[in-house]
């Protein structure tokens, strides 16, 4: 069964070979849905949407620039016609303790991961409040609950803390246009944004605090960004959904 037959989505910062957003567009693609693929590098953007299939498409953009996510909407909207999902999943994270953190570092890591998510939306949203319909998930992370603690520093923490405010206050404000707005925290999961940077001795004291046992995978992300992106989650709106292996229960 295809849960997103003649559906079309948008994912941002989804061209990384081994990251989550390119995961799930895989994902998207398999259940029958239209992908595009934003991230900085136009190039790679489109290599990654070819590499999922003909019917997807690469489109540069950059999340923290306004405009150019409102260009970005415009190209997506004048290939496929409609887009019903969205998932912001642009991010970088920085591993800096509390007083390492320089204005330049706060501003990096604040704008691609907040206002990223808020421009992007900004820029699809009175599309699908035009059309009734709509589903946005933002990926946040097990650090804004937790505080930290894993690898990015206490300014990532308090981005993936505000995507999860923005989160539920688009879900109040957009549920009676017909658009829903969820957030999916992952715990540890290995993908690229660590860059090697975890020594065997890190990486056994992260096992030891995860019940499961293992570090997370891309496909656990994808697999939840697809249930908040079809109908099975159709009475679900503001809500964080773990994905964590029993780091954190609460």
């Amino acid at each position: 069964m295809k849960l997103l037959e003649g559906k079309t989505a948008v994912i941002t910062g989804a061209a990384s070979a081994r990251g989550l957003g390119k995961a799930t567009a895989k994902l998207f693609a398999q259940h029958g849905a239209r992908v595009a693929i934003l991230d900085l590098d136009a190039r790679a953007a489109q290599a990654a949407a070819a590499d999922i299939g003909p019917s997807h498409i690469g489109v540069a953009c950059n999340v923290t620039d306004k405009q150019a996510c409102a260009h970005a909407a415009e190209v997506v909207l004048g290939v496929f016609g409609h887009v019903d999902i969205l998932v912001n999943n642009a991010g970088i994270t920085q591993p800096l303790k509390i007083m390492d953190i320089a204005p330049e570092n706060y501003d990096a890591v604040l704008d691609v991961n907040l206002r990223g998510t808020l421009y992007m939306s900004q820029a699809l949203i009175p599309h699908m409040k035009g059309r009734g319909t709509g589903s946005i998930v933002n990926i946040s992370s097990v650090s804004a609950q937790r505080g930290g603690g894993i690898f990015g520093g206490p300014h990532y923490s308090a981005a993936k803390a505000g995507i999860l405010g923005l989160t539920k206050a688009m879900a109040r404000e957009l549920a009676p246009a017909g658009v829903r707005s969820n957030a999916v925290c992952p715990g540890f999961i290995a993908t690229d944004i660590t860059g090697g940077k975890l020594t065997p001795e890190m990486m056994d004291q992260i096992l030891a605090g995860i019940p499961m046992g293992r570090a997370g995978e891309a496909s656990d992300v994808a697999g939840c960004c697809l249930f908040l992106a079809s109908d099975l989650s159709a009475y679900v709106t503001g809500s964080e959904v773990d994905v964590n292996g029993g780091s954190l229960i609460h």
